[in-house]
């Protein structure tokens, strides 16, 4: 064996035995922080179930939920077309492909290259001889490589923060997505309850535009004073200026689910449907799941993560780094010459870099990793605390709105029957008009107020499954899922 192979076999070994002994981490035991979590949500009446393992809500499409077709194309739209969610799965494509820089330090660093130059030595050099030329050219080509030492693991807890914030950022995709479906789908409910609206109050200026006809031939015939007619004129007018503003909300509501949708608000219209879709029912299951269920839930968790891993890439920095490099190639002053034998050369040896003296540089990274750790904690369980919120609220909401829908409906019956009554003792003399414009109002508000009431359970209704996740789990978030997903969409 040559001299050179030895050294060249020895090296291989050293490398070899040196990348064995990088095995530690300085990173601490991660642990999900821990956030306070109910056996159970607060026991309520309402349409909710408690969902078994398999009894969740779609993952796909859980605002089929509803059985509005209509509904249902405006989100496949919103999914295809929407602005804030192509940027967000841009924002995921650019944690992959930082993580995909972090992982190149797992692995050997390998360059090559090539010169050629013309020199002219200086005559003043302490180098230059009597016999050296003044002009002469240099041919060369090399190959270079160079490897890192893990031996504190530094890489790999870089690589383990980078995968972290990629998971972080699948996470954050989904919850963008949940956000803007469970918003498309509000404001379409808030849509359709303007139409219903809009037609009540068109029905209502339409009686009131008879009623105003019956006191004008009463007046004319002297059965009643001017002053009921201009009641009735001031009630018409009334109930025109809602209905105008109703309209005039529908139109906000209707641009607002043209941008959702990636369309221009100029050229979108929705026809006007007066239906409202019928309350769904819900498989809430237990508190539990929900840290599961929830993408910024799981979002904040991988970001506690990655600040944990960082920590061990700071407190590396108290250990020598060792870097193993090796170079070879052929140089000759004569293009001729360059692929003899005499012509090559090499270098191996490793190299070992310790910062002695920082000013406290490294205690303040390691203090400032620590606090970036104990503030993605909070965060994680701030996130957690207000998910359950959510849900408490929103169950609450349902359910007392439905109770309160009970009572309205009585409400409103009693004041269609008072209005009825009060216009056919009037039209028999029997009481003034100012009785009649007073049933008016309170049938009117009744029946606003019944309307508003359905449509806000519904509302509430989108806002709980948004509360609960959607559709989402947190295994969407496990590296052969993401790597599934990413290939479906194309990216590398």
């Amino acid at each position: 064996m040559t001299k050179r192979k030895y050294i060249a076999t020895k090296l291989a070994v050293a490398m070899a035995a040196t990348v064995a002994l990088g095995a530690c981490s300085m990173a601490p035991t991660y642990k999900t922080p821990d956030a306070p979590v109910a056996e159970q949500y607060q026991p309520q009446s309402g349409p909710w179930t408690p969902a078994q393992p398999a009894d969740q809500l779609p993952r796909e499409g859980w605002w089929k939920l509803y059985g509005d077709d209509r509904l249902n194309g405006l989100e496949d739209q919103l999914i295809a077309h929407n602005a804030d969610l192509a940027a967000a799965l841009a924002s995921y494509r650019q944690s992959r492909d930082v993580l995909t820089q972090v992982r190149a330090d797992l692995f050997p660093q390998v360059s090559a290259g090539a010169g050629a130059t013309r020199n002219r030595q200086s005559l003043n050099s302490p180098l230059h001889g009597a016999t050296s030329p003044e002009y002469y050219n240099l041919y060369s080509a090399q190959v270079q490589a160079s490897y890192e030492v893990d031996l504190w693991g530094r890489v790999r807890d870089n690589v383990a923060a980078g995968r972290a914030e990629v998971q972080a950022s699948a996470a954050d995709l989904a919850s963008t997505r949940l956000s803007l479906e469970a918003t498309l789908a509000d404001t379409y409910l808030q849509l359709l309850g303007e139409d219903r609206q809009i037609d009540l109050l068109q029905s209502t200026v339409d009686a009131y535009q008879r009623a105003l006809q019956l006191t004008t031939t009463l007046h004319a015939g002297g059965a009643v004073s001017g002053l009921d007619v201009d009641r009735a004129q001031t009630q018409l007018s009334s109930t025109k200026s809602q209905l105008s503003q109703a309209k005039a909300q529908r139109d906000v509501l209707q641009h607002a689910i043209a941008v959702l949708v990636g369309q221009s608000a100029s050229s979108f219209t929705i026809e006007a449907k007066t239906d409202l879709p019928a309350l769904p029912t819900i498989p809430v299951g237990v508190p539990s799941t929900l840290l599961q269920r929830r993408p910024d839930i799981a979002a904040a968790e991988r970001r506690t993560a990655e600040a944990n891993a960082q920590i061990g890439v700071a407190r590396s920095a108290f250990f020598p780094s060792l870097t193993l490099s090796a170079a070879g190639g052929l140089s000759s002053g004569a293009w001729g010459n360059l692929l003899n034998a005499p012509s090559q050369m090499w270098a191996l040896g490793p190299s070992l870099l310790l910062d002695v003296f920082d000013g406290g540089r490294r205690r303040g990274k390691v203090a400032q990793a620590h606090a970036a750790f104990d503030e993605a904690s909070a965060q994680y369980r701030g996130t957690v605390l207000s998910a359950f919120q959510q849900v408490e609220d929103n169950q609450s909401l349902i359910n007392n709105f439905g109770n309160a829908l009970v009572d309205q409906n009585d409400a409103t019956n009693a004041a269609d029957k008072t209005l009825r009554l009060s216009t056919a003792l009037y039209k028999q003399g029997a009481n003034s008009y100012l009785d009649v414009v007073t049933a008016q109002v309170d049938a009117l508000n009744a029946h606003l107020s019944l309307l508003a009431l359905q449509t806000n359970q519904l509302r509430a209704s989108v806002q709980l499954v948004r509360a609960l996740g959607g559709g989402w789990s947190g295994d969407e978030i496990a590296p052969r899922q993401l790597a599934a997903d990413a290939k479906a969409q194309g990216l590398k």
